[in-house]
């Protein structure tokens, strides 16, 4: 008889769908509070192995390297604008960004790290989320990458296996126009890059980017 594989200690996917449900309808009881918040902290492990292998290889060159853990609210406000989306598929929990001065530099530095013999899994293809060739309806540019995090051996931290980090690759201007997005949604409390607020901000960022 097979053996069954040990879930996490916050328990299945299914379990992380069902409190995802409960925070997008505000019934989001105490014990499913704590499954969200363990998975969600969990993820901060993710980020150390990426942010790691990243800095390693951006070593003496001119790229600057930074991380974030998403936080819940944020997570409850792109789980309203996506009615189907189940909380254990969200790919940007956890994220690392890496910022170039030129798209060429972009482009060498994210090939080496598609041919870097580590056993994470990118599970998009190379340009599903090309944004530089394709910006978005608002005017993002950019290059994402999705990962799965495997543990390299059995010393590692194989209770994160499984869990997903969005990796975005930017130029200086790219990152720059996304900062001043943020700068925006702050002041007004409305996001340009959602289709939200004063149709002029929407307007500039949009023809910006």
């Amino acid at each position: 008889m097979a053996k069954q594989e040990e879930l996490p200690h916050w328990g299945s996917k299914g379990a992380i769908n069902r409190a995802g449900d409960a925070l997008r309808g505000g019934k989001l009881e105490p014990g499913q509070a704590a499954i969200l918040e363990s998975w969600r902290m969990a993820h901060r492990d993710v980020i150390n192995s990426f942010q790691s292998l990243l800095r390693a290889r951006a070593k003496n060159l001119d790229v600057q390297v930074a991380q974030r853990l998403k936080r819940r609210s944020t997570i409850i406000d792109k789980l309203s604008r996506h009615d189907g989306m189940q909380l254990a598929r969200m790919d940007d929990v956890a994220g690392c960004r890496l910022i170039f001065p030129s798209i060429k530099m972009l482009q060498e530095f994210r090939s080496k790290v598609h041919h870097a013999k580590f056993k994470h899994i990118r599970k998009n293809e190379k340009d599903k989320y090309n944004y530089i060739e394709r910006p978005s309806d608002r005017g993002y540019r950019g290059i994402h990458d999705i990962y799965e995090h495997r543990s390299k051996s059995k010393k590692g931290n194989p209770k994160c296996d499984g869990l997903l980090i969005e990796i975005q690759y930017r130029t200086g201007i790219q990152h720059a126009w996304s900062t001043a997005v943020e700068v925006v949604t702050e002041v007004t409390e409305h996001e340009p890059k959602f289709d939200r607020g004063d149709r002029r901000y929407v307007e500039l960022f949009t023809h910006g980017g």
